[in-house]
């Protein structure tokens, strides 16, 4: 009970307002990369379906430049966040904004853009702009050195989540026998002037088993003092190995800018708020536990419960995980695998007596169709776009089966749908195993 108790105590908040200050702008470069990159235009403009969350499937990206103005928006909200001007409009605008993009495309799901989520979530509930900000300029009663301690911990705890299941997931043989990263340094041979080092084995070794002992241990080294500035130099280094090799966005450097909640609150004062006043915090109170408290201690012990539960999820489901895909989101399984495959729909019209074979690009991108070829939901959600389509056209009650292949890194090609399956008839199940997914094991 001691160490809850603690959460409720005042520490001062410079790793608060410091990481707020990263976090937007991180959210702006993210925002306003999305749109000179082409991604916005690539992901959302161009495509003529967007495969959303099921259920969402009315959520389409508006047609036309909306989408520029709405990444713009976005822009204007991390500035807004990172200076703390209206701080709380602006980090609940980005949240819903971003919340939107999340679930209007899967083809391009990448695990940083859910942990956007998570962490501006955490960012609403705490008083990030309560020093330093146009916020505390304006309004004298917002200003404030200190918050609880449990607005620095929720941010550790997020990240011990996040980096113990991504060491447990390396834990299989497409990673351990080094097939993947072999593969994807393989295709880097004429990368910048590190392609020829990229190759080499020792190398990629150490990446395959690096990968798992710094996920695995981190947390911890970053936990105790004696190991904390090590533990953080080793962390820019390999965040920044994978930023230069995977390019994987702004991922490495919210990692990196999370380390901040690991260091002694003060120490972050001193070094970046060398003008905020010191707190004596040995007349600190012992902490009455009141209503309000108990009710935060739920809704984030709910929180944590429910983040624990996501990467284990996929134990409920028959098969394999890495084919059959139920469970594999929100579980931070990254980077583990290269999932090719090969899609063609075979449409029939019982009223007609007649059978033809459809290549999903005559409807989408390549990014998507090559996306969709390894995802049952994403194959189940064509089928039933097929079926609208046609019955636009006047054909009514078509049936749409799927042959469908895929192979995981170097392994053989496996059916991944059963071809008996009209899955114009079957509903999505998001909580149990379908029996129409097929998976090797």
């Amino acid at each position: 009970m001691d160490i809850l108790k603690r959460q409720f105590e005042q520490v001062d908040n410079a790793p608060l307002i410091l990481f707020r200050m990263a976090f937007g702008l991180l959210i702006f470069l993210e925002s306003v990369g999305a749109i000179f990159t082409g991604w916005v235009r690539n992901a959302l403009i161009a495509p003529a379906y967007n495969f959303t969350l099921i259920g969402l499937e009315w959520l389409q990206p508006p047609d036309g430049y909306f989408m520029y103005g709405y990444f713009a928006t976005m822009g204007l909200c991390g500035l807004g966040v990172m200076l703390g001007y209206r701080y709380k409009t602006s980090i609940g605008l980005f949240t819903i904004l971003w919340t939107l993009v999340y679930w209007m495309q899967k083809t391009h799901y990448n695990n940083h853009y859910y942990l956007l989520i998570l962490l501006c979530l955490f960012m609403l509930s705490v008083p990030a702009n309560a020093y330093c900000s146009l916020d505390a300029k304006r309004s004298s009663s917002k200003v404030s050195l200190t918050c609880p301690r449990w607005c620095l911990s929720i941010f550790i705890i997020q990240l011990w989540i996040v980096y113990s299941f991504a060491a447990i997931h390396k834990f299989y043989p497409g990673w351990l026998n080094g097939d993947f990263i072999a593969m994807n340094l393989g295709g880097k041979k004429n990368y910048w002037l590190i392609g020829d080092l990229l190759q080499n084995e020792l190398l990629q070794q150490m990446v395959v088993y690096g990968g798992i002992l710094f996920d695995g241990t981190i947390i911890y080294f970053l936990l105790f003092k004696k190991t904390r500035k090590t533990a953080f130099i080793i962390s820019i280094f390999f965040h920044l190995f994978n930023s230069v090799v995977f390019q994987i966005g702004i991922f490495p450097y919210l990692m990196i800018a999370s380390c901040v909640f690991f260091f002694d609150p003060n120490s972050v004062r001193k070094t970046f708020f060398k003008k905020k006043p010191a707190i004596n915090f040995s007349q600190n109170s012992t902490v009455q536990f009141s209503k309000k408290h108990y009710a935060i201690m739920l809704v984030f012990g709910l929180y944590f419960a429910h983040q624990i539960y996501l990467p284990l999820r996929h134990h409920l489901y028959k098969g394999d995980v890495f084919y059959t895909e139920e469970g594999h989101r929100l579980s931070w399984r990254m980077m583990l695998r290269y999932k090719q495959g090969t899609l063609t729909f075979k449409v029939h019209s019982p009223a007609n007596d007649s059978t033809w074979l459809v290549n999903p690009r005559h409807f989408v991108s390549i990014r998507q169709a090559r996306s969709m070829a390894g995802k049952p939901d994403m194959i189940w959600q064509m089928a039933q776009y097929l079926d609208k389509q046609y019955a636009i056209q006047g054909i009514e009650d078509v049936e749409v089966r799927a042959e469908s292949f895929v192979r995981l890194n170097r392994g053989e090609k496996v059916r991944l749908i059963d071809e008996n399956t009209d899955l114009t008839k079957v509903k999505w199940q998001p909580f149990k195993h379908s029996e129409w997914i097929l998976s090797p094991n």
